[in-house]
């Protein structure tokens, strides 16, 4: 019988700093070549277990440990970083974090370069797996000409050029649209296929991660392993909910249609289950009943209206915004969507201010176009994609408060707006804790604490649910939905599709040409 490459024996790892420890009596074997997705909340431990895996936990990060763990059959508390990156690659969350080169091809290089590997054989190996990564065009392009999918490509190439038999994924679908991240998805198991290696993908995103070349799925809840099992039998038990994990919305969809899940044999390949003709027939029968046709028209004037409006990067390039015509009305709640690149994010930041711009932005018929960036966050608030790139403040509380105290607002009404806008994005417990201990979707609901504390009319986040776990999601989006009834209009970059059909009242989907449509046209 073949011996595992990672087992886990009555395991429990309690972090200095925690009075409860962050993994339970883990007992789990992980076997060569096997594919496997750890899945659960945000605090639930899968972070953890992977960084006990690649070693950053104990040689970085100290604790207390009972137990027992071995890796490539070696204890994993012996030895050191160095050694265990030679067993395992890792691909972190945060791409600019990873990136450490001037372009694409020193940041695959860097690790060779490590190894005074010769000029030749360095340019062969990267050139080899620039072409399987899908990044051979780009590997003389700076960081920051790179998208976050293809920094994330970038990344993946440099740990595979290591050729490690153990390769940890954290979050590789964060920030990337649906397309891009099938695309990824994909690319995983070309990987996977021909490296034969062990890979385990430490994924929120279930929708888009969740298929059935996963060998087996880890589900994890307050630091203990509560599912090991298939794809299909975990999406049929009631597991996930049990976690607050919210499921695949194709699930959620035949259940409205009245489909005997559990009858469906392979429920985790979305292909195969819409090749049933009993499974369609009930799904358009479902889509029949409850087809609208209503409009949802606004009739009240403009918030705010874009004529005309384009953006160039310079003047070499294509521009990016094309005679942009658009509408926003007061407590609308529109969605913009679309492929990576499409525009979205020039589109929020030429709103407010951030971009020169051709063609006219007017809020309540007054001219935007004259105003400071100061004086148009007065009227619009802008949540950051990446939370490392508005934080400023060491301190949470000091971080949310920033923006009242540059206003010179009183410290004690300061405290009743912070603390308040704290408790409802699920930080108040944090309050007096630095930012740098806090994970990627902490951080992001920090930025976004600091944008709501400020009140303003229209409030635009680019992707505002990356990183969060359903319990998370649903607050932040609960939030905004109360703040949309009492009069705010909210503008959301995403590529969630849940976010997208439950709470937009229009979207607005960009690729090359603009359409606006309403959640049932877009589906439908």
């Amino acid at each position: 019988m073949t011996e595992p490459i990672i087992s886990f024996k009555d395991f429990s790892f309690q972090y200095h700093s925690q009075a409860t420890p962050t993994l339970q009596n883990i007992n789990v074997d992980i076997y060569p070549g096997e594919k496997v997705l750890v899945v659960g909340a945000s605090g639930s431990g899968k972070s953890t277990f992977a960084n006990c895996i690649n070693g950053l936990i104990p040689f970085k990060t100290r604790g207390n440990i009972t137990g027992e763990l071995y890796i490539n059959n070696q204890d994993a508390t012996v030895g050191c970083l160095h050694e265990r990156s030679n067993v395992v690659g890792t691909v972190l969350q945060d791409t600019d974090g990873q990136f450490i080169g001037l372009t694409a091809a020193e940041d695959m290089a860097f690790l060779l370069e490590n190894n005074c590997v010769e000029q030749d054989d360095m340019k062969k190996n990267v050139s080899y797996w620039a072409e399987k990564v899908g990044m051979i065009e780009h590997l003389n392009h700076r960081p920051q000409d790179l998208s976050g999918g293809q920094k994330q490509r970038v990344s993946l190439g440099g740990i595979l050029i290591h050729r490690t038999p153990i390769l940890i994924l954290d979050e590789p679908l964060a920030n990337l649209d649906p397309a891009t991240g099938h695309e990824t998805m994909r690319l995983l198991n070309n990987i996977h296929e021909e490296t034969k290696s062990t890979m385990i993908v430490v994924e929120h995103r279930l929708e888009e991660s969740l298929d059935d070349t996963f060998d087996r799925v880890l589900l994890f809840k307050d630091g203990k392993i509560i599912a090991n099992t298939t794809p299909s039998d975990l999406l049929k038990s009631s597991k996930l909910k049990e976690a607050g994990i919210r499921e695949p919305l194709y699930c959620t969809a035949l259940k409205y249609a009245e489909v005997d899940v559990e009858s469906i044999d392979n429920l985790a390949n979305l292909r195969e289950v819409c090749m049933s003709e009993h499974v369609k027939f009930k799904v358009k029968k479902w889509i029949d009943k409850t087809s609208s046709n209503d409009d949802n028209k606004y009739k009240s004037e403009p918030l705010l209206e874009l004529n005309e409006v384009c953006v160039q990067y310079s003047d070499y390039s294509n521009s990016v915004l094309n005679n942009v015509q658009l509408n926003v009305y007061r407590r609308e709640m529109l969605s913009i969507v679309g492929h990576n690149g499409a525009g979205k994010s020039t589109l929020a930041k030429a709103i407010c201010g951030f971009l020169d711009i051709t063609g006219n932005i007017q809020f309540c018929n007054k001219g935007f176009n004259q105003l400071s960036i100061s004086e148009r966050s007065e009227f619009v608030g802008y949540v950051m994609q990446n939370p490392n790139h508005m934080i400023s403040e060491k301190m949470i509380y000091d971080e949310v408060a920033l923006g009242l105290r540059a206003r010179g607002m009183k410290e004690s009404d300061i405290n009743i707006r912070v603390e308040n806008v704290l408790k409802i994005c699920g930080l108040y417990a944090f309050r007096n804790w630095p930012i740098a201990a806090l994970s990627y979707g902490q951080k992001k609901r920090v930025t976004i604490a600091s944008v709501l504390v400020l009140n303003p009319e229209i409030i635009i986040l680019d992707e505002p649910t990356a990183g969060q776990d359903f319990y998370h999601y649903n607050e932040i989006m609960s939030f905004l939905i109360e703040l949309n009834r009492q009069g705010k209009t909210i503008i959301m970059i995403t590529h969630d599709m849940h976010l997208l059909s439950e709470y937009s009242s229009e979207q607005l989907y960009y690729q090359k040409v603009k359409s606006l449509l309403i959640p049932r046209q877009y589906w439908f």
